[in-house]
């Protein structure tokens, strides 16, 4: 069973506007995806590629169809939290075609996140796809790695030897017809048809430096066999993120198993550099990019402005697995793994900031049916950077683990829908406040949880702003029992009563609530027919993993 999606009544108050309720996830979730499978060439015919996906649901009843260009259709439904291992058709794998259609399409109706995977022989990479809708016109084009056998001889070597290639872009385009140009030391252009990919190689000498379209694209930034050491190469390649102008902080982990070969590739309009990665120097400045390299690696990094409060980790069988997370040193005792608040591993600072970063070994767990065992990590009220990580004898892979929401949670798990609160505009008896909440499709607010109501109170006030002195909330007597109860029909757990309260008076049969600080926000009995103004809310809608 997958117990999921869970409604719960509790606000989500940080920066939460009383009106609206959009979710606050990040670029990771969306309803559609363009996936390209990159030529991976590590290990030679006959070895056959085993790429594959893992699609992550939601919410319950979510309808994934997946089209493998012209080979297959697939259709299938997902319940939320499940995640589902898709192998793809060995014929998607792009090869060396400078514009091709073997373009992967994923669509369902609801959201869901996806972690591509390529695979052949002792090769693997991974990458988080982005949504189409959350794709943008302009990339950053990282500085070449220095590699010995490979980018060394890009400029004198042929094409043809795919080992001995330089390192190139994949352009993959959406559902419009695109113009793309690539601007450096040279101009390149390419037009292309919607769902079309192109390959363009970067040259060193070209100093490539942006990717702008006139629709939006993603780009990929790899080579298909980065010499690793004598007559041995491998895949290597990551998923660029939009171009911004701003200037943003990156906090590398040093948590890395690989820091003596570990370098940052910086990406500037018009400039770019490659830095040695010092533990020392942990905090990197750009108005840009940065992507840590190593030589089995490229792992785009992700800026503090998009931490974010809650990821998704799924584990590869037969691999190393890893959740690397960075969060502020003070903010380490929120952190939650699944169920459970994270422990047993030290927390290492990153030298000369607030910041900590550690790493948790992720494996696969047996799961019901057809899914695939996933890890749901959360922060209970701040927002952190999370990574996936693995390694083989061979192969290191890795990407930022995919987001399922920027909210911050609560300490229940990992908020898909904030909840709104909202003072309701007049002042009116008990029942026509209860009315007023419904007609709005929202609740007169129940607060059974002792560990809700200081968040709910806390918004209350900021709301309230020192108008009210009480408003009505979700709770009453009822008439056949004497019991109070709340609308909801949560179960009665936590009382804040005033001294003296509930009273004995047969007509004060509704509670309200204090709406200012320095009344407690205490409740008391009072006559369903006085007229005071409602709190009306939302649930938050929580996503738990199965394994919970």
């Amino acid at each position: 069973m997958f117990p999921a999606v869970y409604l719960l009544p509790l606000m989500l108050l940080s920066g939460l506007s009383s009106e609206s309720t959009a979710t606050q996830s990040d670029n990771s979730t969306g309803k559609k995806y363009f996936i390209v499978l990159p030529e991976n060439i590590a290990s030679y015919h006959p070895i056959p590629p085993k790429n594959q996906i893992y699609v992550t649901a939601l919410y319950n009843d979510t309808s994934v169809t997946i089209i493998q260009h012209t080979y297959n259709t697939r259709t299938v439904t997902m319940q939320a939290a499940e995640s589902r291992d898709f192998i793809l058709d060995g014929r998607l794998e792009l090869g060396k075609a400078a514009i091709s259609n073997n373009v992967l399409e994923i669509t369902s109706t609801k959201e869901i996140t996806i972690q591509a995977i390529s695979f052949r022989n002792s090769s693997i990479q991974t990458a988080l796809v982005i949504p189409t809708d959350k794709l943008a016109k302009k990339y950053l084009i990282p500085p070449i790695p220095q590699i010995q056998g490979s980018t060394l001889l890009a400029d004198v070597v042929t094409t043809l030897v795919t080992e001995r290639a330089p390192f190139k872009l994949i352009i993959v385009n959406g559902d419009k017809a695109n113009k793309i140009t690539v601007k450096g030391n040279v101009l390149k252009e390419v037009n292309l048809q919607p769902k079309q990919v192109a390959q363009i190689w970067v040259r060193e000498k070209e100093a490539l430096r942006v990717v702008e379209a006139t629709q939006p694209v993603a780009v990929l930034f790899g080579h298909p066999c980065a010499i690793q050491s004598k007559c041995n190469c491998g895949l290597l390649y990551t998923m660029l993120s939009p171009a911004r102008d701003e200037t943003l902080k990156f906090f590398i982990p040093s948590t890395f198993p690989w820091e003596d070969e570990t370098k940052i590739l910086l990406s500037e309009t018009g400039s770019a550099k490659i830095e040695a990665f010092s533990p020392d120097s942990p905090l990197i400045k750009v108005a840009g990019t940065a992507i840590l390299y190593h030589p089995k690696l490229l792992l785009t990094l992700i800026p503090e402005t998009d931490f974010a409060c809650c990821y998704v980790v799924t584990p590869i069988p037969d691999m190393q697995n890893y959740a690397v997370i960075v969060v502020h040193k003070d903010q380490t005792e929120g952190v939650h793994v699944g169920k459970n608040p994270h422990q047993g591993s030290e927390w290492t600072e990153l030298k000369g900031t607030d910041y900590v970063s550690t790493k948790i070994t992720v494996q696969p767990r047996a799961t019901p049916d057809s899914s695939i065992s996933t890890t749901i990590i959360w922060h209970a009220s701040s927002k952190m950077a999370v990574y996936f990580l693995g390694q083989d004898s061979n192969s290191i892979f890795g990407n930022p683990a995919p987001v399922i929401s920027k909210s911050p949670a609560d300490y229940r798990g990992c908020v898909l829908i904030p909840g709104v609160i909202k003072i309701g505009d007049n002042a009116d008896g008990w029942r026509e406040s209860l009315k007023y909440c419904r007609d709005k499709d929202m609740e007169l607010i129940c607060l059974s949880e002792a560990k809700s109501q200081p968040q709910a109170t806390k918004r209350l006030s900021e709301l309230n702003n020192g108008n009210l002195q009480e408003v009505w909330i979700g709770m009453r007597q009822s008439s056949l029992t004497g019991e109070y109860y709340w609308v909801n029909e949560d179960p009665v757990k936590s009382t804040n009563w005033q001294n003296g309260e509930p009273s004995i008076e047969t007509s004060h049969k509704c509670v309200l609530m204090g709406a200012k600080s320095d009344k407690d926000f205490s409740w008391r009995s009072e006559d369903c027919c006085k007229a005071f103004h409602p709190v009306c809310y939302t649930e938050t809608e929580i996503l738990e993993s199965w394994d919970d």
